[in-house]
């Protein structure tokens, strides 16, 4: 794990017993073993919250996304009837409404002889997605 090999750890061992002296020696091993073995559990405790914690996250999506797909699929079922082909409109005719009858009161005006005025076709507002016109 962190690349200790037999020799460096027969070395600390020696250093160990020279500067604890045998008596007292045992009872650091013991200590030293207790001491790593929590912290290994609980490296391993955290780890496993971790993986616990990402698959309940993978699960909610998955099941977001399973939720999304079925409220998708019931608008399709909704609106399917809705985007079908309208019936086609039959045109009315234009004059089938008839104007109402008008008493004759005078007999009709004659036309006159002297042309009108053609009016004056005022400019029709710019679109602005057309470029701008000369003046």
């Amino acid at each position: 794990m962190f690349g200790i090999s037999f020799s460096e750890l027969l070395l600390v061992g020696l250093v160990a017993l020279l500067v604890l002296g045998p008596e007292r020696l045992p009872g650091a091993a013991r200590t030293a073993g207790l001491w790593i073995g929590r912290l290994k559990r609980s490296f391993n405790a955290i780890k496993q919250e971790v993986e616990r914690e990402i698959g309940a996250d993978e699960i909610r999506r998955q099941l977001h996304n399973e939720h999304i797909l079925s409220l998708e699929q019931e608008a399709r079922k909704i609106l399917s009837p809705v985007q079908e082909p309208a019936k086609p409109v039959t045109p009315v005719a234009e004059h089938s409404i008839a104007p109402a009858p008008v008493a004759d009161a005078a007999p009709a005006a004659p036309a006159p002889t002297t042309p009108a005025p053609t009016p004056v076709a005022s400019p029709a507002p710019h679109d602005p997605t057309l470029p701008p016109r000369a003046p």
